[in-house]
């Protein structure tokens, strides 16, 4: 009965230790989730009284299968989340497996290259955009010196806007996506590589029989965070191209604001947010799903 009663207790403190984080998830996260929905059920307009607009039911999302500039979107960032990503990952296991390493000034290094990852998204994009401009940018003057005739117009160019703002997003986000896997190398032991030594095996003999299948899950947690982020992908867009030239780089977040901000349409550009929101939930269960199974198999 005493012991009942203790239970009970902790499950009351739990519950009140708790309750500050559900709240701030509800005010903050749920409730914008559901009101996005309720308003992409709504014919609104930002220009006029939002509080009468009409009730379209699915209006809007049958409208958003038949347009034509959101199905290009959704490829641009689709190929976007798929190329920033796989860089990211990649770069991110090669820079975690160089700060792994005991060296001089490791510290420093590691500091290092957190910078980018520390730096402000519309900082780092702005700065981009001073780098790939067509008359006094650093990668023109890379590239061509003083040869300033042949100085390419980078955000002018539709493929290679698309591929500047993939890599500013790759310098950026890489040292994040090295953070987390650089935690998953730390707690592989030291044992299976001295038993490897031993054995004679490689140091890439080692990585692909050793550091690879103990690091899958952590690469895991890294590839779920940067496709949320990837797909979310804003502030680049905005600063650098504003979704051009024509709508080269017009990702789908930006074309949602584009249609409540700039057109005032607010129940269409709600079901464009509805729409990323379900798929980057529909992923991560995706992944969470992988992860959970990479677990189990790990502890098994």
């Amino acid at each position: 009965m005493k012991g009942s009663v203790l239970i009970k207790k902790e499950k009351t403190f739990a519950f009140f230790l708790l309750l500050p984080a559900f709240l701030f998830l509800a005010i903050f996260s749920i409730y914008p989730i559901l009101y996005s929905f309720f308003l992409s059920f709504f014919k609104l307009s930002l220009w006029k009284n939002i509080s009468v607009g009409a009730f379209v039911g699915f209006a809007n999302y049958t409208a958003l299968l038949r347009d034509k500039i959101a199905l290009h979107s959704f490829l641009i960032t689709f190929a976007f989340v798929i190329i920033t990503t796989f860089f990211e990952i990649l770069f991110g296991i090669v820079i975690a497996l160089v700060m792994h390493n005991t060296f001089k000034w490791r510290g420093f290094i590691r500091a290092a290259i957190l910078i980018p990852w520390a730096i402000p998204t519309v900082v780092s994009s702005q700065m981009w955009r001073f780098i790939f401009n067509d008359q006094y940018g650093f990668a023109n003057f890379l590239l061509f010196g003083a040869h300033t005739d042949s100085y390419k117009a980078w955000l002018a160019n539709p493929t290679l806007a698309f591929f500047s703002i993939a890599a500013a997003d790759i310098w950026k986000s890489s040292s994040f996506a090295a953070l987390i896997i650089l935690a998953g190398l730390q707690i592989i032991p030291e044992d299976l590589y001295e038993a490897a030594k031993i054995d004679g095996a490689s140091r890439w003999y080692q990585f692909i029989k050793i550091t690879l299948p103990l690091l899958k899950p952590t690469i895991l947690v890294a590839l779920l965070f940067r496709t949320i982020d990837a797909f979310r992908v804003f502030d680049l867009v905005f600063v650098m191209t504003q979704g051009g030239p024509g709508d080269a780089t017009n990702v789908l977040q930006f074309y949602g604001y584009k249609k409540i901000f700039a057109e005032g349409f607010v129940g269409y550009g709600s079901t464009i947010s509805v729409i990323i929101f379900l798929i980057i939930f529909c992923l991560s269960l995706l992944y969470i799903r992988m992860l959970g199974k990479t677990l189990m198999e790990k502890r098994l």
